[in-house]
Formats: C-alpha cells, structure tokens, sequence
C-alpha cells in the first residue's frame, strides 16, 4: 500500500511530457531565479520581501515586481552581493548557505538545484532577457487526494504552462503552502501525513497558484456506508446526493437525523433567534404529520421572527451603528432593510439599492451605506467584501499574495467610489472634540468629476472586479453600472457569496470558509454543490427565502450533531451538525423568555428584544451607564459594527461570561423577581409534576427525563420553599449546555 503514491506518480510523469523550457539547460532570471527567490521565501513578508526589506536587502513581496528584483541584485549597493569573478563566494549564494551569517537560517544546500541555478545565472554574467514567455497556467496533479491508512504520502507534480505552448516539469521550485499545520510537506512536493485530517495545500510558481485538497484518513477496511438513519426528518434531496458523495468516498457516515425537539429548536433559533415556547414545543412533538418540519419551515420563513433576525444579521454587514449614522439614521436604515427582507425583496434588488444608493440619510435609507464610510478605500473594501467575498485590503499597497487581484485592479475598483459626497444638513454632535461624531441629516450625491490615485501618481480608470477588468462606460454613474454589473446573472461570485452565507448560518461553517475570503488559494469544500446552490439561486431570481427552505428542508441541515466512529474528528464535510453557542442576541431573547422577564436596553421600550435593537447603542455610555441589557450584549460578542465583516462578531466563551450566568446579578434578579414566570406558575397552584414539566419543556423544549423527573420532585417534596427551589432548578438549567448551545 505505501508504494501507491510512488506508483501514481510515476503515471502522471508518463501524462506530462516535458517539453520547451523544461529541456534547456541556459538560465533566465524571471523564469528560474525569481522562481529560487520564493522556493527559498526570501521575498516572503517576512524576509527581504517585507516593505523594509532586510538586512539593508529588499526584493518584491512574493516576487510580483521582476524589474525591482533584478536591480536589487545587480545594480543596489554597487552590485555587492554577486561576485562576476566567482560566482561561488557570491554573497547571494553564501548567505544561504549559512557560509556567512545570515539572519534567515540555511536556504538551500549546494548540491540543490536552486544553488545551481544562481551559481550558473552569476557565473553566465547575471544578465536577463526579455524573450522569456511568462507562464499561462499550472498544472497539478493529483488535485484532490484522499489517502487512507496506512498510506501516509503522496508525491506532487507540477507542471508549468507557458504562453509560447511550452512545459516544463517545476516540481522542485514550486512553493508548497499548507493552510493547516497538519500536513509534512517535502521540498520536492512529497505529502506525508501528520494527522488524520482534510486540508488544503496551495501550490505557487512564479505568477500562478493552484490549491490541492488532501484528505488522510484513518484505516478502516470494514467501512460500510450507511446512509442517515431517522424515523422523522426530510428525504434525501439534491443537495444530500453532494454532501453524500464526498462523505462516502471518505468513508465517513453522516450522523443520523436529529430528533423533534433539536430540530425544532435549530431551526427556532436559525430562522428567528429566538426559542420555542413551551405550549410550541408540546405542540410540534406530539405532532404525527409526517410534513410537520417542512410546515414549520414555511411558518417561520413568513414569520415577524425572521424579519428581525435577517435584518439585525444584515445590520451587522452593513455598519449600522449611531456614532456615524446617527439614530435617525440607524431607525430609518434597519427599518428599509427590515422591509426588505419582510416582503421577500429579491436579493438583487436589495443589493443594487445599496451600492447605488443616494440622497438624504433621512428619506432615502439606503444613503446610510455610503454615509458610514467616509472615503474611498473604505467604500471599496467593504463592497467587495460584503457582495464579492473578497478581501482587497493586501492589494491597496502591492498585489494580492493569495489571489489574482493587483495594485491597479485595487484603486481601479476604488475609482468607482470616488464621486461620492456628502452635504452635512446639519450636525448636532454634542463632542465638539470628536470628528467622526455625526448627529443630523446629511445628503449622498455624486460629483460630476474626481478620482482616486495610485500611490505612483497617476489614475487607473474604474473597473470591475472581474477576469475583463471591464468598467462603466464614458461618463455613466459609476454606481449605477456597478449595481447592474454587480447583480448581473453572469456574475457568478455575487450569488456564490450570498448562498455561502446562507449556507454558514444554517450548517455553520460555509462551503468556502471564512465566508468572505472567495479566491482560488481558499477553494470551496463542495464545488459542484455551491455551483447547483447558485444555479437555483439564480433561477428563483434571486428568491432568498427558497434558498433557506432548499437547505433547510436538506437531510444535511437535519443530521444529529452527535458523532459517530467515522465522522468524529470531521470538521468541514457536514456529516454531523455542528454545535454553536448562542449568539448574545439569542441568548438574551432565550433568557428573557424563560423567566417571562424583560431585559432592559437603553432608548428602547420595556420588551423590546435584543434581536429586534435596530443599532449598537442607542445612548452613548458617557451620556448614560449602560443597562443591563446593554452589557450583557457587549459581553457575549456583539460587534461594534466597524467593519464590513461577519467575523468582527465574537461568539468565544470566557470566563467573565460563565460569572455572569453563574452569580452575576442580573441572573439572579430575573429569577427572584416575584411576578416572573416562576411566580406565575406557583400562583396558579400546580401540581409538583405539573411545575417541573412546564419549566422543563420552557427552558429545554421537551419533557424532563425518568431520573429527571424524580430528582426534581423529590427535591420540591422535601423542600420548605418551592419558589427557591424552582429557582435554583431553573438556574441550573439555563446554565446547562443544553440550553446554551444550538446542536
């Protein structure tokens, strides 16, 4: 069995005849030189490719600017580090070989090749010539490897592709960069496992990268498939055949479907962020329908629930908060976006408004975009992020290092935003001190003229963000055509991102992970999943809501989050739910209604929910401590709105959280407040039986267990006060992991 990857290698060597470059003997430097500058990651951010370089030594981060890097090396500080004489005692070559001190540590020995090729390259005069053909593609293989044990490697080829039609074999000076440190990953491309994982290993030459996904798995000869085994829950759909497939050639079985109550509160707490009543709970589990989970489904996509969850989730993206929108503003931006997502606006729509939006802050809710972010950069950033997965902030100071996207293809986009103005109506800031404070209306309108420059001076023309690098023609709006061109069905990476975050809130890890980082180096989990997902996306015009019932309705979204012997160490193919922490917003919803207390916000009515608080902070801390409520959202991760990024919402457990659900005050205070639902249901002179089940189903959406059930009893049995008994039950319920956790 170990021979196989030896023996696979040896049949891609046969597919890939080496031809053109690859059997000449004379070296160039953009070809071969700059290709030993990364193999050895000198031009790496952290060597000689950092903005300052080092050592008194600076090259092209990541090798983008051959021009520079030449120069560096034969003409900066007269040319020192190569010696036209002796090409051996050449400091480029003893440095690396640690033959003089050098701060980077051994590179390269001088039996390798990247030794040979700048040993010859100097002893050939260290010259260059324009008539390299550059590369057009590279070619991997194998691509995506699933090995089991005992197989614990395999051998990489890379072939490079260049624009004359010429290949060349350049496994040895190809770069190998895992994203996981759970792969071994020889100099020459030999994989060997160091855990039993799935992962991704991006491969770079030159101006190409492509990504390789690997998956070592453990020895299990006696694998049998089994499919999701459940007496409720969907039949298998479309998107199961994707998640299947994958789980089955990896040998791992997908946990069965999850029983009434995990699902009811999944999805409860999915669609609507809030929990299930008691009486609901009853009600779904006793129900014998065998369409009962997809009823529930459409009830709660038409649900006010739904509206309000969307909207504070869109709120997040989108930067609503008081200190630069003002309240006014925050009320009349959430309350569009609200509607939107209320009457089932199509998504292109709802983004086209957005990115071309203008007018008073007050009268024309969408504006608030463009008045949250003040120049720019910012605008573009946040656009691509927000609407194209991308993460263009590496490209504002030197091309993107992960992907295709340049210097100019970043302030080309950045154009595009350039025009956009504000008339400040009026500002009633009450720190005179503070800048970035606004308090009134403001108007977004478009100048007729004016563009963003380049870092060397001159002015890259607006573009897109795609292959074309096409743009608005002549003097259109520029943000009309990027709406049109943005919502475009042609445009593929609009729709993949929206259906990668549907997809991420609902399964909790998206098909291409993080969920705004789209790039050939992060591939997709499940290709031909995401691209059926945005195929039917388009198809509904854009229809949010059938995109959340496709899923939803999926035996993938419905599969126990218990492990079993084949999945447990599987993070990233679905075949098991995955647990989360509630969110702040849900859990103060969920604790709020378990104790039938409201939670206090500042500026909000008494009973407003956390999910419904259109903004961050409606009354600034200085201006008034914050309530209860206030501190509890900040506590468990609610976001700032600073940026244009979900991961900007924490969802980490800490210590001073677990003390606020333990002992802190506000806990206590809800459960000891006389007329709460404790209070109610002790007045109503139930039955110990009758007062464990309601707090049970309430809190835990099911009935107490046996041993449950008799505990408990005996407990108020022998107990001199009910109500302090109710008390602690209840506290010690919500503070269990059943309740804290969405599975």
């Amino acid at each position: 069995m170990r021979q196989l990857p030896l023996i696979a290698l040896a049949l891609v060597c046969l597919a890939f005849p080496v031809t053109g470059l690859a059997a000449e003997n004379s070296v160039t430097f953009d070809r071969d030189v700059m290709a030993v500058l990364s193999k050895g990651g000198c031009n790496m951010g952290t060597c000689h490719g950092n903005r300052s370089g080092k050592g008194g030594f600076k090259i092209s981060l990541r090798g983008e600017d051959a021009d520079f890097d030449f120069a560096a090396l034969t003409r900066d500080q007269s040319g020192r580090r190569l010696n036209m004489s002796d090409a051996a005692q050449s400091l480029l070559l003893l440095k690396p070989l640690m033959e003089v001190p050098h701060q980077g540590g051994r590179r390269f020995d001088r039996d390798s090749p990247e030794y040979r090729i700048l040993r010859d390259w100097i002893a050939g005069g260290a010259g260059r010539t324009s008539s390299v053909p550059r590369v057009r593609e590279l070619v991997v293989e194998p691509r995506d490897i699933v090995l089991q044990e005992p197989v614990d490697n395999v051998q990489l080829r890379v072939e490079a592709v260049y624009e004359d039609g010429s290949r060349a074999d350049v496994t040895r000076l190809a770069v190998y960069e895992p994203a996981e440190p759970n792969i071994g990953i020889s100099d020459g491309g030999l994989l060997t496992r160091e855990a039993f994982a799935t992962s991704v290993v991006n491969v770079r030459y030159l101006s190409r990268q492509v990504p390789v996904r690997v998956a070592f798995l453990r020895g299990n000869s006696g694998f049998v498939w089994q499919p999701p085994r459940g007496t409720t829950g969907a039949a298998p759909s479309k998107i199961d055949d994707f998640i299947f497939t994958r789980l089955r050639r990896l040998k791992m079985n997908p946990s069965p479907i999850c029983d009434d109550v995990t699902f009811l509160r999944r999805v409860y707490l999915d669609l609507t962020g809030q929990l299930p009543t008691g009486d609901q709970a009853r009600q779904f589990v006793a129900d014998s329908a065998s369409v009962k989970r997809s009823r529930l489904i459409d009830e709660l996509l038409d649900s006010q629930g739904f509206a309000d969850l969307q909207s504070q989730r869109w709120a997040d993206l989108l930067r609503i908060e008081e200190k630069t929108l003002d309240r006014k503003g925050v009320q009349n931006f959430h309350a569009w976006v609200r509607n939107s997502i209320a009457t089932n606006e199509s998504y292109d729509s709802f983004a086209r408004q957005i990115v071309s939006g203008r007018g008073s802050s007050y009268s024309s809710p969408a504006a608030n975009y463009y008045r949250a972010m003040r120049n720019p950069e910012m605008r573009a950033e946040s656009a691509a992020q927000v609407f194209l997965g991308l993460r263009l902030q590496c490209a504002k100071c030197h091309n993107h290092p992960f992907d295709e996207w340049t210097q100019n293809d970043y302030f080309g986009w950045g154009n595009l935003f350039a025009r956009v103005e504000y008339e400040v109506v009026s500002n009633n800031r009450r720190d005179s001190n503070d800048k970035h404070e606004f308090d009134g209306e403001q108007v977004v309108w478009m100048k007729a003229a004016g563009d963003v420059k380049h870092p060397n001076g001159s002015v890259v023309a607006p573009r897109f963000l795609d292959a074309r690098r096409s743009g608005p023609a002549g003097n259109a709006d520029r943000l009309v055509a990027l709406g049109d061109w943005l919502t475009n069905r042609d445009n593929r990476r609009f729709a993949q991102v929206q259906v990668n975050r549907v997809w991420q809130q609902l399964l909790g890890r998206g098909l291409v992970d993080p969920i705004d980082d789209f790039r050939a180096t992060n591939p997709p989990s499940h290709p031909a999943l995401l691209e059926f997902l945005v195929d039917e996306f388009v198809a509904s015009d854009f229809d949010n809501r059938q995109l959340y019932r496709s899923i939803l309705n999926s035996q993938a979204y419905q599969l126990s989050s218990e492990p079993n012997e084949s999945n447990r160490d599987d993070e990233r193919n679905f075949a098991k739910g995955i647990v989360r922490r509630l969110s702040a917003e849900q859990l103060a919803d969920a604790v709020s209604q378990v104790t039938g207390v409201p939670i206090t916000f500042n500026g909000y009515p008494t009973g407003f929910k956390a999910t419904q608080i259109p903004g961050v902070r409606a009354i600034r801390p200085r201006d008034q401590s914050p309530a209860s409520g206030d501190q509890f959202l900040t506590l468990f991760g609610k976001p700032p709105r600073l940026q244009s990024c979900e991961c900007e919402r924490s969802n980490e457990t800490t210590l001073a959280q677990a003390f606020q659900l333990i002992s802190g005050p506000l806990l206590n205070e809800m459960l000891m407040k006389p007329d709460n639902r404790l209070g109610k249901l002790l007045a109503s002179e139930a039955s110990n039986e009758k007062l464990v089940g309601d707090v049970y189903w309430q809190i835990l959406s099911r009935s107490p267990t046996a041993t449950e059930q008799s505990t408990s009893l005996q407990l108020l049995s022998s107990s001199s006060n009910r109500r302090a008994t109710l008390e602690d039950l209840t506290w010690a319920l919500i503070n269990s992991a059943e309740f804290l956790l969405r599975r």
